[in-house]
């Protein structure tokens, strides 16, 4: 595997590992914690129907999805706020609306349609550079927001109605998640595709939920499991030529599967169930 260092593709392929896996299980864990795991399909069929639009208008892919996804991220919250419903709910029409919207004009696409199926099942081993250098922003963002307002973040996790009372913006700091995560998201569209990119969500951070009770620790363990998954996909695809997005997929899924057989929260749960 080390000859393969020498090339330009499988470089950008680790990287999109790193920046892909990582932002994406960081972002994760305000979608396992504020309950919003349809955030993920959503937005994931959202970049890609702003990438379908971009195929067909003759304009890049990677800034129609952005542009879908930060549409949707902009309306999903208030949407949500104002309607009295939650999140989930308002998640759930724009992604059975845009899933179909996006089928609909990928058929109207002349000529050969397989850089539009590359974005449904992913194809990390042909990210570009340019494509490397906005996910590295886009992570870069959300880890430096991390760092600056992590109190205020994690005042918003567990009560968003608490977080108001005592002055935060919760408003701003939920909105902003759900627009991060789109960036993050559409930017990510390669790694394993519109219809599995909602598993680095919701596996590696639902993975460390499982084996801590902090918080801190919790967005750390979600991290390396993502790269983690990411890089065992890459791996298990080179030795024994398998589509990566799929088995980026099965191997945080795997993480998942292990973390829950191995809590120490489950089992406490089980304890406390026998005392009782």
């Amino acid at each position: 595997m080390n000859e393969l260092w020498q090339h330009a593709f499988f470089r950008h392929a680790v990287m999109a590992c790193i920046l892909g896996g990582g932002g994406l299980s960081l972002i994760g864990v305000f979608v396992t914690l504020m309950d919003i795991p349809f955030l993920g399909i959503s937005m994931s069929h959202s970049a890609f129907l702003g990438a379908v639009i971009g195929l067909l208008c003759g304009f890049d892919p990677l800034l129609g999805a952005m542009l879908a996804c930060a549409v949707s991220g902009v309306l999903v919250g208030p949407l949500s706020d104002r309607a009295g419903s939650s999140s989930n709910s308002i998640l759930a029409v724009i992604f059975s609306a845009t899933m179909g919207l996006a089928f609909l004009l990928l058929t109207r696409i002349p000529g050969p349609k397989s850089e539009a199926l590359n974005l449904i099942w992913g194809s990390i081993l042909t990210i570009s550079s340019r494509e490397i250098v906005v996910l590295a922003v886009i992570f870069a963002v959300a880890v430096l927001l991390l760092l600056v307002f992590f109190k205020e973040i994690s005042a918003v996790l567990f009560n968003r109605e608490v977080a108001a009372a005592v002055g935060i913006p919760e408003k701003l700091f939920y909105y902003g998640v759900i627009l991060l995560a789109g960036l993050l998201i559409s930017a990510s569209l390669d790694i394993v595709g519109g219809l599995l990119i909602f598993s680095l969500l919701v596996n590696p951070p639902g993975a460390a939920y499982q084996l801590t009770y902090r918080l801190k620790t919790m967005f750390l363990l979600s991290a390396v499991f993502g790269m983690a998954s990411c890089f065992a996909g890459l791996y298990v695809s080179y030795r024994f030529d398998v589509p990566t997005g799929a088995v980026i997929v099965l191997c945080s899924s795997a993480i998942y599967a292990l973390a829950f057989a191995f809590s120490p929260k489950r089992r406490a749960r089980r304890s406390d169930l026998a005392t009782t």
